[in-house]
C-alpha cells in the first residue's frame, strides 16, 4: 500500500520527525518534509535521496500560524499530489513550575502541540479522505496518558492530542481513514537534550547523570530511540493495521501510565 503513496511529516527536520520520514522513504512513500527552517529539512531530503527515495521540502510550515499551514499544505498538494498519510510531529516541550508557567509559554505549547495538529489535519483531511486507506498518525506522548511534574503545558496539550485523536477516529470509523496516536516516552532526541541541560542547570548534576535519571523512568532502563517510534508509525500507516484506530500507544518500555 505504501508504494508511490504521499505522506506529509510536520516537524520533519529532527527527532522524532526525521526518523519518521527517513522510515517512510524507505518504505516507498514521497515525503513532503514539512517545518519552518530549510536548512534541517534538506539536509533530511539528501539522506532520503542519496537512499532512492522522493521528497520535496515545504519550509516556512509554522504549524501555530493558520496561514502559514494554509500555504505549506497547498504547496506540498501541488508538488506531491493528494496526501494519503499525514504524521503530526511537530512539537515544543519546555520545562517551567506552574506557577511561573506563563499565558506565553502555554499559549505558545498549546499552540504548536495541539492547536497546530488540529489544523494541519483540518487542511489535509479533505484529501487524505479521497486517497483511499488514510492513515493520520498523532505524535503525542506518555505525557499525554499520565502526569509529569513541572511540564503542565505539555502534558495538557498531549493529553488533548490524545482527545482529539479519539474522536476524530470515531467519526471516521466508517470510512477507510484510521487515526491513531503514539505516545512515546523519554526519547533521545533534541527536546530530551535541552531537557538534561535544564535538570543540570537545575539541580548541579552532571549531564551524564541528568540523563540517567530520565533513562531510569523507562523500565527497560534506557531511553527509547526515534526509530523504535518510526517503527510504530510504519506499522500504523500499512495495510495491516486497518483495523486499528482511536488507540493511544505507548512506545515506553513498559512504564506504567496511570487512570
Amino acid at each position: 500500500m505504501s508504494a508511490g503513496r504521499h505522506a506529509l511529516v510536520t516537524g520533519a527536520g529532527s527527532g522524532i520527525g526525521r526518523a519518521v520520514a527517513l522510515a517512510l522513504a524507505a518504505s516507498g512513500h514521497r515525503v513532503s518534509l514539512a517545518g519552518r527552517r530549510a536548512g534541517p529539512l534538506e539536509e533530511v531530503g539528501r539522506e532520503i535521496a542519496v537512499a532512492g527515495g522522493t521528497s520535496a521540502v515545504v519550509d516556512g510550515f509554522d504549524v501555530a500560524d493558520p496561514r502559514a499551514v494554509e500555504r505549506g499544505v497547498a504547496r506540498a498538494l501541488e508538488a506531491g499530489g493528494g496526501v494519503a498519510v499525514l504524521v503530526n510531529c511537530a512539537g515544543e516541550a519546555p520545562s517551567a513550575p506552574f506557577d511561573k508557567t506563563g499565558l506565553d509559554l502555554w499559549n505558545r505549547v498549546i499552540g504548536i502541540n495541539l492547536t497546530g495538529a488540529f489544523l494541519v489535519t483540518q487542511a489535509l483531511l479533505p484529501s487524505i479522505r479521497c486517497a483511499g486507506n488514510g492513515r493520520i498518525v498523532n505524535v503525542a506522548s506518555t505525557a499525554g496518558l499520565t502526569g509529569y511534574a513541572y511540564v503542565s503545558a505539555y502534558c495538557a496539550s498531549k493529553h488533548g492530542l490524545v482527545g482529539l485523536t479519539r474522536a476524530l477516529a470515531l467519526e471516521l470509523a466508517r470510512t477507510d481513514v484510521t487515526v491513531n496516536a503514539v505516545c512515546p516516552g523519554f526519547t533521545d532526541t533534541p527536546l530530551i537534550a535541552g531537557a538534561v541541560e535544564t535538570i543540570a542547570g537545575k539541580t548541579g548534576r552532571s549531564r551524564d547523570e541528568a540523563r540517567a535519571s530520565l533513562a531510569r523512568v523507562n523500565p527497560q532502563g534506557r531511553l527509547v530511540t526515534p526509530q523504535e517510534v518510526a517503527d510504530t508509525v510504519l506499522w500504523l500507516v500499512s495495510e495491516k493495521s486497518s483495523a486499528i484506530t482511536g488507540q493511544a500507544i505507548p512506545v515506553a518500555g513498559g512504564e506504567v501510565m496511570s487512570g
